[in-house]
Order: C-alpha cells, then sequence, then structure tokens
C-alpha cells in the first residue's frame, strides 16, 4: 500500500476501494486493514471469492490496477463501464460504494465511466450510475476513513456477520458469543 502525501494525510496509507467497502462493513476490519494487518489471504471465503473471480468472465481482461483500484475488468463502448466481480448480494451497500469510488477517482482522471455489479452465481448484475451527490458523498467518505485510520484501534462490535469475516478470531478469540 502506498502512503498519502496529501497533508491531510500525511503517512495515512492512501485509501482504496477494498477500504470503501469495509467502511460499509465494518470500522475495525477499515482500520486492521489499513494498518498491514491482513488476514484474508488464507480465508475460505476469500479464496472462494477469488476462484468465481477467476472463473467467470474468462474473455475478460482481469484485474487492471490504478492508483487505489484494482479493476476486475473494463468493457469498452459508447460509454467505459467498470465491473466489478462479487460472490453474492450481501454486501451490496459496500460494494456500489467501492464501485461508485472507483467512477469518481476514474472523473477524477478525466475518464467518464458507468459501473456494473456482476453476480455470476446468482446469473445477475446490478447496474451502478453516478447520481447527483454520489460524488460529493465519497469525497466524505475518504476523509472519514483518513479520520479512522488516523485514530486509535477500534474495539470491534460484535454482529452476526462477524462469524464469517477473516478477522473473527483476531477480534474476538475464536468466542461467538462475544458481543
Amino acid at each position: 500500500m502506498g502512503r498519502t502525501s496529501d497533508v491531510r494525510g500525511a503517512g495515512l496509507p492512501d485509501i482504496t476501494g477494498v477500504m470503501i467497502s469495509y467502511y460499509f462493513v465494518c470500522h475495525t476490519k477499515l482500520w486492521l486493514f489499513a494498518h498491514n494487518i491482513t488476514l484474508e489471504r488464507e480465508f475460505d471465503a476469500v479464496r472462494q471469492g477469488k476462484e468465481i473471480h477467476e472463473n467467470s468472465y474468462r474473455r475478460e481482461k482481469k484485474e487492471i490496477e490504478l492508483p487505489g483500484m484494482k479493476l476486475d475488468f473494463v468493457r469498452k463502448g459508447d460509454v467505459m463501464e467498470i465491473h466489478e466481480v462479487k460472490k453474492s448480494k450481501k454486501m451490496t451497500q459496500a460494494d456500489r460504494y467501492q464501485l461508485l469510488y472507483y467512477l469518481y477517482r476514474l472523473r477524477g482522471m478525466g475518464i467518464e465511466a458507468t459501473g456494473v455489479l456482476n453476480y455470476p452465481l446468482l446469473k445477475d448484475t446490478l447496474e451502478i450510475i453516478p447520481e447527483g451527490g454520489d460524488f460529493t458523498e465519497i469525497a466524505e467518505i475518504e476523509e472519514d476513513i483518513r479520520r479512522i485510520i488516523a485514530g486509535p484501534y477500534i474495539e470491534p462490535r460484535y454482529r452476526k456477520i462477524c462469524r464469517k469475516c477473516a478477522y473473527f478470531e483476531f477480534c474476538f478469540g475464536g468466542d461467538e458469543d462475544e458481543g
């Protein structure tokens, strides 16, 4: 992860699409990830997601990396389409904002695009077209993420979703009765 040279975020990691997603899932997970405590590489659910990504849309060029972004694939047409491949719709809000963040960053580079969330296991898609205040909200979320990751460790708050998280044992020591 790179570091920002921006005075507001001096010494903080660059904001990434993953951080935007984690912002909506769990602020503890966001803080841990931003501080290079990454536990997801060997986690089964993450591995399954990577397999779905690799085995779906085989004709598409995968993982186009740009600063702060790892786009699953891009389709060119009248308007560029940025695609994100997801395993399920359980995190639709987080997924939507991650994709909006990519569209926001691309617009900052002078590239207009729309987004598509792809759910190959469900044989479904969800088109994401930025609306009025979406990019203003993304800028506010970036600032809030900077505040969160610059602050002290955030004690986790147990929720049902925690049991399926790669950070579960780190946060709760394997005790499912936390709460």
